[in-house]
C-alpha cells in the first residue's frame, strides 16, 4: 500500500485513555487529499484528464458531503448526504479502476485507493441503513 494511501486509513489515538477513536471527517479528507496528490502524478492527456477531473470531484466530494451530513438539520437531510458520500465513494472506486486501466504503471498505487474508496463506501452504507 503506497504511502498516500495508507494516510487515509490512519487513526489517532484518544488523548484521554489511548484507544483509537474513528474520525470519520477526518479519514475522508485525508482520502481527497491523497486522490489529489496520486491525481497529479497522472500524465496529462485527452483521456487521462477527463479522468482526473472525475476522480477528483468524486473523491473530495465525499468528504465534503460528509461535512454537510454531520451538520445537517434532520434526520432526512443527514441520510440524504449520507446516501451521496456512498455514491461519491462508489463512483471513486470506478474512477481508480479506470485510471488502472488508462495508466498500467499506476495501477497498484490506484488499487490500494481503491480499497480505501470501498472501504469507505461499506461505511457509508451501513450508516445509511440504520
Amino acid at each position: 500500500m503506497g504511502s498516500e494511501a495508507s494516510e487515509a486509513v490512519e487513526l489517532r489515538e484518544d488523548a484521554i485513555n489511548g484507544k483509537p477513536v474513528f474520525d470519520l471527517e477526518e479519514r475522508t479528507a485525508r482520502f481527497g487529499e491523497a486522490v489529489i496528490r496520486f491525481a497529479k502524478k497522472i500524465p496529462p492527456n485527452s483521456v487521462n484528464n477527463r479522468l482526473i477531473e472525475q476522480l477528483v470531484g468524486a473523491a473530495t466530494s465525499v468528504g465534503a458531503n460528509y461535512c454537510e451530513a454531520d451538520d445537517g438539520v434532520s434526520r432526512k437531510d443527514f441520510k440524504n448526504k449520507i446516501g451521496t458520500c456512498r455514491k461519491e465513494a462508489r463512483e471513486s472506486k470506478f474512477f481508480l479502476r479506470m485510471v488502472a486501466t488508462a495508466e498500467p504503471g499506476m495501477k497498484t498505487e490506484a488499487r490500494a485507493l481503491w480499497q480505501e474508496a470501498k472501504e469507505l463506501h461499506l461505511i457509508f452504507s451501513s450508516i445509511w441503513r440504520k
